[in-house]
């Protein structure tokens, strides 16, 4: 019996919740992989997993067993990463999640430049403004915006974006523009669902809350912006979102010297000794590419140590169209 590949078959079926699901993951067959599993459970001599109509579950031994056999894949992916670092170029699948507006009006673009950049890795874009668990769901990068990071993941900071006060001119034009924050009292604010009414600014003499009152509420970050390009209101919008716009005369801010808190981006990825060359690569990228949004604060001495101890795995390696000399999911 081939151990390493039984464990493997092990643990995809359990983090997966199904052999099938670990037979995809291996690409490989349902009955290969149950044969794997009892397999290892014969020369282990315990059971491991349950498996009923309701699906698979551990037994307290397979319980043991799953976290001292995700360690030794993982020393084993770190081995063998180790062993073949220099040689080779970046590949495989690589899976990124993000915000779905973060996605739509800058991620898309720069994951199609990485990918010319870097032609032999496969990359799975998923964006979704729900929480998605990177380990739960096999993502190899996850860029965040705000919320409270997880504490088994690395979370590399890449800036803060204010978030500022916009309308469109022809709202402006057809309603006045506040001149302080209690004039927005008269005027048409737009927000995001799920938020309390009232708005936080930060402005001259301190923080103030605004106790305005939403006709409108949307959980579409998307549907909200294009709200406010429609002249149905006004609504504060993080800096990345709305820097062109406000450049390209499409918005206006209102209330110049007050801003709404802050919106702090970061990078989550596994915290393993060795990452897989192409996610050293990705998250190298990204770093670099995001904290140049428009808008972004200046990042700290720490973000700039991390970001050279991540370059220097990418150091040697070239895009191929330079001539390079580059995970599934694991």
């Amino acid at each position: 019996m081939d151990t390493l590949r039984a464990i493997e078959a092990f643990v995809h079926s359990v983090e997966l919740g199904s052999l099938s699901g670990a037979a995809r993951a291996l690409d490989t067959t349902q009955p290969t992989v149950s044969k794997l599993v009892a397999g290892l459970e014969r020369s282990l001599g315990v059971r491991l997993l349950r498996r009923t109509a309701a699906g698979l579950s551990l037994t307290e031994e397979g319980q043991r067993f799953h976290e001292r056999s995700r360690r030794v894949l993982e020393d084993y992916g770190d081995a063998v990463a180790d062993a073949r670092e220099g040689i080779q170029q970046p590949r495989g699948l690589l899976r990124v999640s993000a915000p779905v507006t973060l996605g739509q009006r800058h991620l898309n673009a720069m994951v199609l430049e990485f990918l010319a950049l870097y032609p032999d890795i496969e990359l799975e874009l998923v964006l979704d403004d729900r929480f998605v668990d990177p380990l739960e769901e096999r993502i190899d990068v996850s860029l965040r915006v705000g919320g409270t990071l997880p504490p088994d993941l690395v979370a590399r900071h890449l800036g803060t974006w204010p978030r500022v006060l916009v309308a469109s001119p022809e709202y402006i034009a057809a309603r006045g523009k506040p001149r302080k924050p209690q004039d927005l009292l008269t005027h048409d604010y737009l927000r995001y669902a799920g938020g309390d009414d009232g708005v936080l600014l930060q402005g001259p003499n301190g923080p103030e809350t605004v106790p305005v009152r939403s006709r409108y509420r949307v959980n579409n970050a998307v549907a909200l912006l294009d709200s406010v390009l429609g002249g149905a209101g006004i609504s504060l919008q993080p800096t990345w979102m709305v820097a062109d716009l406000l450049a390209q005369g499409r918005l206006v801010r209102v209330l110049g010297r007050h801003t709404g808190p802050a919106q702090e981006l970061h990078l989550l990825y596994a915290p393993r000794r060795h990452l897989p060359l192409r996610v050293r690569v990705a998250v190298d990228f990204l770093a670099e590419r995001v904290s140049r949004l428009p808008g972004a604060g200046c990042r700290g001495e720490a973000d700039r140590r991390q970001s050279m101890r991540i370059s220097k795995y990418a150091s040697s390696v070239s895009p191929r169209s330079r001539k390079p000399a580059v995970r599934a999911a694991s």
